[in-house]
């Protein structure tokens, strides 16, 4: 029985040193940091528009189209980490079948390139 808890032992150890690093880095922004709010650091910045104003206001369309061709790329991207673990497994036919996947990948980066997608007026 004593052998088995020794086993487990150096994970304890890796799940304490885990809780400490991530409390550390939680804790140290509030003690590190300046606290000198203004208006604008606390005005709204990710939307575009003040957050209190009118719900039936324009906004610009531009700020969703951003977020959406980075939720495309961001997962596309993502098809690359298992690609790249099971690669010595894979052969020429993995190989090819990847460089197709980011052939068609490229095409579309570029076409939403010359439409202007990633153009910030």
């Amino acid at each position: 029985m004593n052998d088995l808890l020794s086993e487990y032992l150096p994970i304890i150890i890796f799940m304490g040193i885990a809780a400490v690093i991530g409390l550390a880095l939680l804790i140290a922004p509030f003690v590190v940091a300046f606290k000198n709010p203004d208006p604008e650091k606390l005005s709204a910045y990710e939307c575009g528009f003040d957050a209190f104003d009118d719900a039936r206001m324009q906004f610009d369309v531009r700020f969703y189209l951003v977020a959406i061709l980075f939720i495309i790329f961001d997962l596309e991207v993502a098809f690359l980490f298992p690609w790249a673990v099971a690669f010595g497994d894979l052969g020429w036919a993995g190989f090819w079948s990847m460089m197709i996947f980011l052939g068609v990948l490229t095409v579309g980066f570029i076409y939403e390139w010359r439409k202007g997608a990633l153009e910030w007026d």
